[in-house]
């Protein structure tokens, strides 16, 4: 007997119903007096013999009919459903169509005519494994969901079709997926090409209307400037197309060279057929929406966001197609490095085959190392410091000459210490090249972001090296001293000791140099190198950085309590600020103890000549790196760069130096 829709309701008052033949005695509740709806319950028997044959028969007949509506529905749809006779197979595969170990892939050619595909080329994915046929299942469930714009799918991915079904063979564990076709090349075969910049850019046939896109009306031009432009037009076309998707709540997950396809027909760059897309939101056990899915949406959207990172320093650097060094480069950031020093880890490896200079380099260099940037902002160590796409795509480095660019205070910054590294990276001749560095680090100091002592606790510890010094410039050029010394690098390593109540750094100056016995020592850099270590402990106390009206040098004066030097303000006019500090938030250096040591890998060294070498090494270094209590003041200090003053207030600028990382 089956029993439908009971409910109960409270205190009811129970009456006889007659029985019958058919119904048996049950106890059914009265009417409310009261006139309320009561509920009701229905009884019947269950049928037999003929009765029950016709009620399944008509069961599957309804159950059939529903299938074969959905099926109708799914094949007019977005999804659609093909048979292995409507296709002609091609004999090869192009090699960008490479897949996993678990897929099979085919080239073919629908040759049905009523399909809508008719002569079109296409990819058949057969996938064998349970997790490819996860990946083919998923492809088709993001096609449906994205299927409300399908002109933005159909430019931005690989344009899934639908799948294979032969309902005659019986065989239910195999699973094609039907695909676009896009060229038969992936970005890391062009990449991978000896000729790639001329062939795809035939291949993308670029025009004054097309490079508009990106903020440029010229072609040609040296072949940095060339892969500038089309390193702009893919980036952009990559960053649109992953926002497509994560404005509609997916993420990729699985952004890769292998999987970004150019298509010749339309100039577009592909982002793979989505078949690992993940959707930001998912029911959680407590059954709200909204609950943990916001980190979620962001941890997904900060992967594609590192994923893209590693898109653009292949695509630039053509060095880290080379696995060991891409390892390397890999590793550098997940040791825990700060990207932002990626310049300084990565210049000894680009520079050691590019006597004439890397291309990759000066792109990223131009525009003030605004590639240097995004790049670090790409893959920036906490997810939640990540760029997003729209912001990548207003970024100074994306965006051609022609385009009116609002940077942000942080790209300033970036932007003044970007360049005051290059002009270091130079030789300092005359004067006026000289006084323009040091208006550069005057206008770092001015500009910086995070003058509080705990700042500094955070940032300072590490390995710095010296790039100039507004200071002393003695070399070996217009002197002929007996031990010619050839200085190679000067180091500044802070450390904070975990011995100590009060936060206290063990600091530490090495300068490295080489004593170069030849006379012919322009043409001749060969000798013994040595070493100079200085140890000393340093405290860090708020204090003040005051201007003063004085042309000329500022002389010492003597510290007080929240005072530490008087600079000369009269550079500072020449800035665009309508009113300028009177002072700057900065922290004073307090160094305890001095313990020098010099070492020399060359045993016939005497005491008088080791003398003479000390000499010379302390005549060409800045004194402030031998005698580093004359490091009084902490001015400026980010992730990437620190400036600090020394008693005669003079400058050294610093680069944080990860290569031993």
């Amino acid at each position: 007997m089956a029993l439908c829709g009971i409910a109960f309701c409270p205190a009811p008052r129970w009456i006889a119903a007659p029985a019958t033949p058919s119904s048996p005695l049950f106890p059914i509740p009265a009417p409310d007096p009261r006139g309320r709806p009561r509920a009701r319950c229905s009884l019947r028997r269950a049928p037999k013999g003929a009765a029950a044959a016709a009620a399944a028969a008509a069961a599957e007949k309804e159950a059939s009919a529903v299938v074969a509506e959905e099926e109708e529905e799914e094949e007019a749809g977005p999804v659609l459903r093909f048979r292995a006779s409507d296709f002609a197979v091609s004999d090869h595969v192009s090699v960008g169509l490479q897949g996993r170990s678990d897929e099979v892939i085919f080239e073919a050619t629908v040759c049905d005519p009523k399909s809508p595909l008719y002569n079109s080329r296409v990819v058949l994915r057969k996938l064998t494994s349970i997790q490819a046929k996860r990946r083919g299942r998923r492809a088709l469930q993001v096609l449906k969901k994205l299927a409300r714009r399908q002109l933005m799918y159909h430019s931005y991915s690989m344009q899934v079709h639908g799948y294979v079904f032969d309902g005659e063979s019986g065989n239910e564990g195999l699973f094609t997926l039907v695909h676009g076709y896009h060229g038969s090349y992936s970005l890391r075969h062009w990449l991978q090409l000896s000729d790639w910049l001329p062939t795809l850019e035939a291949t993308l046939a670029l025009d004054e209307e097309y490079v508009r896109r990106v903020g440029d009306d010229t072609i040609g031009g040296p072949a940095v400037t060339r892969q500038l432009r089309l390193t702009r037009i893919l980036m952009r076309d990559l960053l649109i197309g992953v926002n497509y998707l994560h404005s509609h709540g997916l993420a990729h997950t699985e952004l890769r060279l292998e999987n970004v396809h150019i298509s010749p027909i339309d100039k577009h760059v592909k982002v793979g057929i989505l078949g690992n897309a993940v959707d930001f939101y998912e029911n959680t056990p407590s059954g709200n929406l909204v609950d943990g899915n916001i980190d979620r949406r962001k941890m997904m959207i900060a992967f594609d966001m590192r994923c893209v990172g590693f898109i653009m320093a292949k695509l630039i650097l053509k060095e880290l197609m080379n696995p060991s060094i891409f390892l390397k480069f890999k590793s550098f950031l997940t040791k825990g490095n700060d990207p932002s020093c990626l310049r300084e880890f990565l210049l000894p490896i680009l520079c050691r085959n590019s006597p004439s200079g890397n291309a990759g380099l000066q792109m990223l260099d131009r525009n003030w190392g605004a590639g240097w940037n995004l790049l670090s902002l790409l893959l920036a160590i906490k997810p939640s410091e990540r760029i997003s796409c729209l912001d990548a795509l207003r970024h100074p480095f994306l965006c051609g000459p022609r385009w009116r660019v609002s940077p942000s205070m942080d790209v300033i910054r970036w932007g003044l210490g970007s360049t005051a590294v290059r002009m270091a990276e130079d030789y300092i001749y005359g004067r006026h090249q000289r006084n323009r560095i040091a208006h550069f680090i005057e206008l770092i100091e001015l500009l910086n972001p995070r003058p509080r002592p705990k700042s500094w606790l955070d940032l300072l510890p590490g390995r710095w090296r010296l790039l100039y010094s507004t200071g002393r410039h003695i070399g070996l050029t217009l002197r002929e001293p007996s031990p010619r010394v050839l200085i190679s690098n000067a180091y500044l390593h802070f450390a904070l000791s975990p011995y100590s109540d009060h936060p206290v750094f063990s600091l530490s100056s090495d300068i490295s140099f080489k004593v170069m016995p030849s006379p012919n020592w322009p043409h001749d850099k060969s000798g013994a190198p040595g070493s100079l270590h200085v140890k000393s402990s340093l405290s860090v106390t708020p204090a003040r950085l005051y201007f003063t009206e004085e042309e000329g040098e500022s002389k010492e004066l003597s510290f007080q309590k929240h005072s530490i030097r008087k600079l000369p303000r009269s550079k500072w006019k020449v800035t665009k600020l309508k009113e300028l500090p009177s002072s700057l938030l900065a922290v004073k250096l307090i160094a305890d103890g001095l313990d020098i040591s010099l070492s020399y890998e060359s045993s016939s060294l005497s005491v008088d000549a080791a003398k003479n070498v000390l000499q010379e090494v302390r005549t060409q270094i800045p004194p402030e790196m031998f005698d580093v209590s004359r490091l009084v003041c902490g001015s400026y200090v980010d992730a990437r760069m620190m400036v600090l003053r020394g008693a005669n207030g003079s400058a050294l600028l610093f680069i944080r130096s990860c290569s031993n990382s």
